[in-house]
């Protein structure tokens, strides 16, 4: 009953589309048993309806809670909905591994589904996060029976995003590491952990050496977590097998992609888009003002899942008028209705966008570093460095930008950790006119050092008219001499990609860049040492200097779309 109220309230909330049916039948705690033995526990929601497709969940997450309510809000709209724990997660028996199990387990699963006297001959896949890669680890295997995937705020390999520029993503890992862990514990000792401010994740998050901040965090060594800390060179052959873009020319199903400007997997998201659109497909791209985890999220990863699923499962009692598309309200939300790409620009004068595809055509503009901590669009004129002392001690903190927690996340003002000393910047003039920059953005650094093992972070912001520094897009590239040979005056050329953007710089804002040694514990410390990633103890600081000058010229690459500005300074 609590279950049909909850949906009735979620549907006007959400502007979805009126119910197919209410009368809903739920299994729980199906025993799905897989190939090795071990049961799968799995629940099923089924409409009164005949020849009605599936959905599959599958989820590391539990299938309670919000799960529960999306699970009905979809079997509403006219889907067999199945959702199913991943093992060693609630209640599904073996231990959970993150990638290793998802593709037999998925595959043993849909032959379960082709077994069931409802099965219609079609299914669509929905997810966010780890809810996305199991969709990635079946598809290529999934045959035509796939007529769908919904990938949110996911991608199809995270190894890049967990060593993002070579370091370590290490807030989110051991804050994921925490919240798995979590759903083992009894309700009450969760609610008290989270009341004191998660007291045991925060100590973990800075302490050294690394191999037992699992241990501090959750009580329990977690031995993937150890996995991740001593195969992290880009040669590691640990990771061949847990990441899925090897087999993306495989996947014939449409893809709907949903994502935040400040989610975690973006960068890897739009990878995996360019990929598919090289191979000639159309994927749908939906990039909003969100980030990894925010209810806004959530809201349009459900409209826009449950209008492709609609839309491409059809079977012969299925037809797109049986199963009413979820995107029709978009115009009462300020949302373009349709296009194979659709983003939201911030800033003053943005909102969102239809496209034709991702990135749009822009002018590559540099931004150069000038004396006087200034930022121009005028080449580099003669001047000595700007240098700070990074020490790993006393670490330059992360502020806002991409996490796995929505509420530390996306744009904060940036005044409080910009007036450290280790910490540089360079702001343009004030803008006379609009600036819109929306694709891919990197900074090319000239960097000199006293140690040979550091780390470049770049962070762009706009500075509003009250001297706000809002973080738009940023970066970090961790430093190895053998990767990165230094020149003749010692100095390190390093690009570092940072995240897409999609901006309106408005008139009267300005545009700051800046730098320092990192960001932590977003990425973890370097110690300047060159020690291991999971035994580092010793902690060593050092001087860097930032060049700009003709020979090393320092800059922000931007892709703008629109300028009403005076880019250059008379």
């Amino acid at each position: 009953m609590l279950d049909r109220v909850a949906s009735r309230l979620a549907v006007a909330a959400l502007r979805l589309p009126r119910a197919r049916t209410r009368r809903i039948t739920v299994r729980r705690d199906i025993a799905l048993r897989v190939r090795d033995g071990v049961i799968l526990r799995t629940d099923h929601y089924a409409p009164d309806l005949p020849d009605a497709p599936t959905m599959l969940i599958r989820t590391p997450y539990g299938r309670g809670g919000p799960m529960r309510l999306l699970c009905r809000l979809a079997a509403e709209q006219g889907f067999h909905v199945v959702i199913q724990s991943c093992r060693g997660t609630d209640g599904s028996g073996g231990t959970f591994d993150p990638f290793v199990h998802e593709r037999e387990d998925g595959l043993d699963t849909l032959d379960w589904l082709r077994r069931q006297r409802w099965w219609c001959g079609a299914f669509g896949m929905f997810g966010a996060s780890y809810q996305g890669f199991v969709q990635w680890a079946l598809a290529a295997d999934a045959g035509e029976e796939l007529r769908a995937m919904v990938a949110v705020a996911t991608a199809s390999t995270t190894r890049d995003s967990t060593y993002a520029g070579e370091s370590f993503a290490l807030d989110t890992v051991l804050t994921w590491v925490e919240l798995l862990q979590a759903q083992t514990v009894p309700w009450l000792a969760r609610q008290w952990e989270l009341k004191r401010g998660q007291p045991r994740l925060a100590a973990a998050l800075s302490h050294l050496p690394l191999v037992e901040a699992d241990r501090v965090a959750t009580g329990v060594t977690v031995p993937f977590f150890q996995e991740w800390l001593r195969h992290h060179t880009p040669q590691a052959d640990y990771w061949r097998s847990r990441v899925f873009d090897d087999r993306l020319h495989l996947v014939r199903a449409p893809v709907a992609m949903v994502s935040g400007w400040h989610d975690i997997f973006l960068p890897a998201q739009l990878r995996d888009y360019a990929a598919l659109r090289a191979l000639g497909a159309r994927p749908r791209l939906i990039i909003g003002p969100w980030t990894h985890g925010s209810p806004g999220l959530f809201v349009a990863a459900l409209r826009e899942g449950l209008d492709w699923l609609g839309t491409h499962l059809t079977t012969a009692g299925t037809d797109r008028a049986a199963v009413p598309a979820a995107g029709a309200d978009r115009s009462a939300a300020g949302e373009p209705a349709d296009g194979p790409v659709r983003i939201h620009v911030g800033g003053v004068g943005g909102g969102w966008r239809d496209l034709p595809d991702w990135p749009p055509p822009a002018q590559a503009t540099r931004w150069y570093l000038h004396p006087q901590s200034a930022l121009r669009t005028a080449a580099p004129v003669p001047s000595p460095p700007d240098g700070f002392w990074y020490d790993p001690a006393d670490p330059t903190p992360s502020l806002g930008g991409p996490l796995l927690v929505a509420q530390r996340s996306g744009p904060v003002d940036n005044r409080p950790v910009e007036a450290r000393p280790d910490v540089l910047t360079w702001t343009s003039e004030s803008l006379t006119g609009p600036l819109e920059v929306i694709g891919p953005v990197q900074a090319d650094i000239h960097v000199r050092s006293d140690l040979e093992h550091f780390d470049v972070f770049v962070r762009l912001c706009d500075v509003d008219r009250r001297g706000r520094s809002w973080n738009i897009c940023d970066g970090l590239v961790r430093i190895d001499p053998r990767r990165f040979p230094v020149d003749g005056s010692g100095a390190v050329a390093v690009t570092v990609p940072m995240w897409p953007v999609a901006h309106r710089f408005a008139a009267g804002h300005r545009l700051r860049l800046q730098l320092s040694g990192g960001a932590h514990p977003r990425y973890v410390r370097n110690p300047g040492t060159g020690e291991p990633l999971g035994t580092a103890i010793t902690l060593r600081g050092g001087f860097r200097e930032i060049l700009h000058e003709p020979e090393r010229p320092s800059a922000v690459v931007l892709p703008v779309v629109h300028s009403g500005s005076q880019l250059v300074p008379s």
